[in-house]
């Protein structure tokens, strides 16, 4: 019995703020950055919340990949404010700590309080507002841990573009690459379903038509809102659909080399897709479905092929084409990433990758000796096309 929830309600369009003026007398725990406040941007959602008559409290310490110590103290910060409802301001960090925060206070919090949860992203990658997903690292041990329960789902989502306009062209460029790497890997995983499959499509249609055109001018502002939408999108179909080896690989390497996520997905995306497809053996026929489905990818974008194998190749050249347009350095070395501590560190990487939840789903089953292979390969940028 397949299974397809959407359980956030989305509200978008240039008045989708004013949602928090309905908000009238509650008590609302704004969890964001320190940048948001200090930006001025904060004031947009709190001129709203005063506006409604709220008391409210920020709590501004959110930093890129959420250490679990951020989570404790924003725990206790809403134990002691005791909010009605908590508005998330911020990328997929802050979006993350908040799932987290209110995770882990029901779990400290013996009566049960209903806390409504309102996610506002300001980044247009994550998808963070419409899954139950978050992810957190652990700073000691410098890996990053991946929560997974429907608990975890916002009650509600705020899209304005107008949040996303200034945000400068490398984290744009990131976060797209992040967008269209959910997408592709709801669309193979082995939960794919016509419901995430048509949120997938359309995501990587509004991607390559899209993304582009955001990272050259921040400004405009239709760019925005359909690189908004499509991670919106991408969200829901990863929520429901799951991941892959992708995300497995690119946690495992933004925790131990700090190297942002969506940057660490875009570079691994086109050795994963290769790996999937099973091009260098593609004769042997085992993974032919997955292979078909990225050459239907190809032809949606526009570079279709007369054969499976040259439309997923195809579809690797216009993400490496993208990549390049987008600035993105294409290996891990060009990075700036030690190739001995890399080398000396390959196995355990390996390990954590195929351990990670997302990595579950993957339409390949990897074993250490690949995920080895395909690190090196990232590494190097190495491309089995080179040896066809």
């Amino acid at each position: 019995m397949g299974n397809f929830k959407i359980g956030t309600e989305v509200h978008f369009g240039d008045d989708s703020l004013k949602r928090l003026n309905d908000f009238k007398d509650e008590k609302v725990f704004v969890v964001t950055d320190p940048f948001m406040v200090k930006s001025g941007t904060i004031n947009r959602v709190t001129d709203e919340l005063e506006k409604a008559g709220s008391k409210y409290m920020v709590y501004s310490d959110i930093v890129p990949d959420p250490p679990t110590e951020v989570v404790a103290q924003g725990v206790e910060a809403l134990l002691q404010f005791d909010g009605d409802v908590i508005v998330a301001l911020g990328g997929g960090s802050a979006i993350d700590s908040s799932k987290a925060i209110k995770y882990f206070l029901a779990k400290v919090k013996k009566e049960d309080k209903n806390i409504r949860f309102i996610a506002i992203p300001t980044t247009s990658g994550t998808g963070s507002e419409v899954t139950g997903f978050s992810v957190i690292t652990d700073k000691k041990n410098n890996v990053k841990s991946t929560l997974i329960d429907e608990k975890l789902l916002p009650d509600e989502a705020i899209l304005d573009a107008n949040f996303v306009k200034t945000v400068p062209n490398f984290i744009t460029a990131d976060t797209g690459m992040d967008v269209l790497t959910h997408a592709i890997e709801a669309y193979v995983s082995v939960n794919a379903n016509d419901f995430t499959d048509a949120l997938a499509e359309k995501t990587v249609k509004l991607v390559f038509d899209n993304l582009l055109k955001a990272y050259r001018d921040g400004n405009d502002l239709e760019a925005r809102k359909k690189m908004h939408n499509a991670s919106c999108m991408a969200g829901m179909a990863f929520n429901n659909a799951a991941l892959g080896l992708n995300h497995g690989m690119a946690h495992t390497i933004g925790a131990k080399y700090h190297i942002s996520h969506g940057r660490s997905n875009a570079i691994i995306l086109p050795h994963v897709i290769e790996y999937n497809a099973d091009i260098k053996e593609f004769n042997s026929g085992e993974h032919i479905k997955t292979a078909e489905r990225y050459a239907y990818l190809a032809n949606i974008i526009g570079v279709p092929s007369s054969s499976t194998r040259q439309a997923v190749r195809n579809l690797i050249e216009a993400i490496k084409d993208l990549l390049r347009d987008l600035k993105i350095p294409d290996s891990l070395k060009q990075l700036g990433v030690p190739e001995k501590e890399f080398n000396d560190n390959l196995e355990e990487l390996a390990k954590i990758a195929i351990e990670d939840r997302t990595t579950g789903t993957n339409p390949r089953k990897p074993q250490v000796e690949d995920v080895k292979k395909l690190f090196k390969d990232v590494y190097e940028s190495q491309s089995v096309f080179s040896i066809l």
